[in-house]
């Protein structure tokens, strides 16, 4: 049995849970989150506020699945009550984040700005002018949304310069050298 998956998810008061046949949904006071379960695995309440992840066979992808699905329900609960939040710092001459209305207008030496508008429930906060708060519910979309800033201009080798997480550690590498 998955050590992951039997373990057990305990629902803090102020949250709201619904299991309808295969789509279960928790609502918080950070928001709501919705998700759709396979027919292998099973949520059961043990009594009132303890959560129980099952499989209905022992197949292999159930298996994969157990653990896979506490993690997700675990995750869901602790982004309705405490929400996620990734941190981006930007490095380069002339690099800024500004927010225009919702959406992140980025200046990363490209000739023109670059626009990315915030998806739903997704929120961006600049702490200055170099540092991108992405904050939401859902951890699986902050880290996408995070993601696609980071591409824009991810860190480069040589002289450090781009968009990286908080705490990444870019690993540097020597330019060219002169016999």
């Amino acid at each position: 049995m998955s050590r992951i998956g039997k373990q057990l998810i305990s629902l803090p008061k102020e949250i709201e849970f619904r299991n309808l046949e295969n789509n279960i949904s928790i609502k918080g006071p950070k928001g709501q989150i919705m998700k759709i379960l396979p027919k292998s695995i099973e949520i059961e309440e043990l009594e009132p506020g303890v959560l129980s992840v099952k499989r209905s066979e022992e197949s292999r992808k159930s298996r994969q699945l157990h653990g896979l699905f506490r993690s997700l329900l675990s995750n869901m609960v602790v982004g309705v009550t405490q929400g996620f939040t990734k941190t981006l710092d930007m490095k380069g001459v002339g690099y800024k984040a500004a927010l225009d209305k919702g959406t992140l207008v980025l200046n990363v030496g490209f000739s023109h700005p670059v626009r990315i508008p915030a998806p739903t429930g997704i929120k961006f906060e600049i702490e200055t002018n170099t540092i991108i708060r992405v904050i939401g519910v859902d951890k699986e979309v902050v880290g996408l949304v995070a993601q696609k800033i980071r591409s824009i201009r991810p860190p480069e080798p040589y002289k450090g310069k781009g968009i990286m997480y908080r705490g990444e550690v870019i690993q540097r590498k020597a330019g060219k050298s002169s016999k």
